[in-house]
């Protein structure tokens, strides 16, 4: 959702189709129990100390900025959350996962398990909210699902033909390839990304995803065949 201007308190909110049927059952099933802030529309070079009018006048640019509508589209919009983080904190939250990079060939599954650091004074921690996971082209993926997370949760693959994202929660993350070659034309291998999130720490990590059409390795690991992590 969004702010239309800044002149009056108008929030524009697109809802998913999971919310639009909530919303229609009228039954009070429809409840927003969790919302996230964001400044990715403002450009804070605009902040002006030397400000002809003075000093209170120096946020003025950034105030009458016109503020950008509601996107349904997590990779382009609250890119960058505001989070809340305890007082005298001197290390940002990072997150980061078990892999810096997933291959997989046709048909191969691998899971992905995500922890923070820097987070409550931890070194290493799993956040008691878990994470969102966003997978960038959703077509590489015949299943894709939240482990330890029973909402939001994909096992099919939806889309075929239109290259779009998907986002699901958990604590960690189970991914599969598909097992046809009919997206990669003259192409070798596919290519992707997974965007993990904490949801406690506004924390992000992005890993590269790369669907190869031909079996890298013959060997298993960890009891799964055709997979390499890097």
């Amino acid at each position: 959702m969004g702010y239309l201007d800044n002149t009056s308190i108008t929030v524009d909110a697109i809802l998913t189709k999971r919310g639009r049927e909530l919303l229609a059952r009228n039954d009070g099933s429809f409840r927003i129990t969790q919302f996230a802030l964001g400044d990715d529309e403002i450009d804070y070079t605009l902040f002006n100390e030397n400000h002809p009018n003075g000093s209170q006048y120096s946020g003025e640019a950034i105030e009458n900025m016109p503020l950008i509508e509601a996107i349904p589209d997590e990779n382009n919009i609250m890119v960058h959350k505001l989070i809340t983080l305890p007082r005298g904190t001197s290390k940002m939250p990072l997150v980061t996962a078990n892999v810096s990079k997933i291959v997989l060939s046709l048909g191969s599954s691998t899971v992905i398990n995500p922890s923070t650091l820097n987070f409550n004074g931890l070194a290493n921690l799993r956040e008691p909210s878990g994470y969102t996971a966003t997978i960038a082209d959703r077509r590489l993926l015949t299943n894709f699902q939240g482990n330890g997370e029973t909402k939001r949760r994909s096992t099919q693959r939806p889309y075929s033909g239109t290259a779009v994202s998907e986002t699901i929660i958990g604590q960690g993350f189970q991914l599969t390839s598909i097992n046809s070659i009919s997206l990669f034309g003259s192409n070798s291998k596919l290519l992707t990304s997974l965007t993990i999130e904490g949801r406690d720490s506004g924390a992000r990590v992005t890993i590269p995803v790369e669907i190869s059409k031909e079996v890298i390795k013959s060997q298993s690991f960890n009891g799964e065949t055709g997979v390499e992590l890097r």
